[in-house]
């Protein structure tokens, strides 16, 4: 997915932990961050502390939409998915995506991953890997700031 392309339109999976977040008039207003993560991946858990803030201070302003992309067997234990969001605090929706068709959808091929969308839906930011999020927080604010 390349910066200025408008967010797909996605099926609705079979599973959503959390509740499903529906992009309707109830998030207009919002930029929208796409978070790929997955239960077997040490760094996606490392960052969670730090994603979690982010969604907590920028709540007016952002939503976010995790998405668990299975990288193992083991991943795609629905009962372990859960878990995992319990024990690192994860309360936003969680698309479980299986059958990699959101993946496919976003050309999406790691985790952790981060696609920040602005409030017209089009891609601003795209990261992929590691555990330093300060670039995507400085990217949120900058979007949030231009967009007021």
């Amino acid at each position: 997915m390349k910066i200025g392309e408008q967010l797909p339109n996605w099926n609705t999976p079979t599973i959503w932990v959390n509740g499903e977040t529906k992009l309707t008039d109830e998030i207009r207003d919002k930029l929208i961050l796409i978070h790929f993560w997955s239960v077997s991946c040490y760094f996606c858990k490392k960052a969670m502390p730090e994603l979690n803030q982010y969604r907590e201070l920028y709540k007016d302003n952002l939503v976010i939409i995790s998405v668990h992309f299975p990288r193992t067997e083991r991943d795609l234990d629905i009962d372990l998915i859960k878990q995992t969001a319990e024990t690192y605090s994860m309360t936003q929706s969680i698309y479980v995506d299986h059958d990699f068709q959101l993946a496919k959808t976003f050309s999406n091929e790691y985790v952790p991953s981060y696609y920040l969308f602005d409030r017209e839906r089009k891609l601003r930011y795209y990261q992929a890997g590691g555990t330093n999020l300060k670039m995507l927080n400085t990217r949120i604010n900058r979007v949030i700031n231009n967009q007021q």
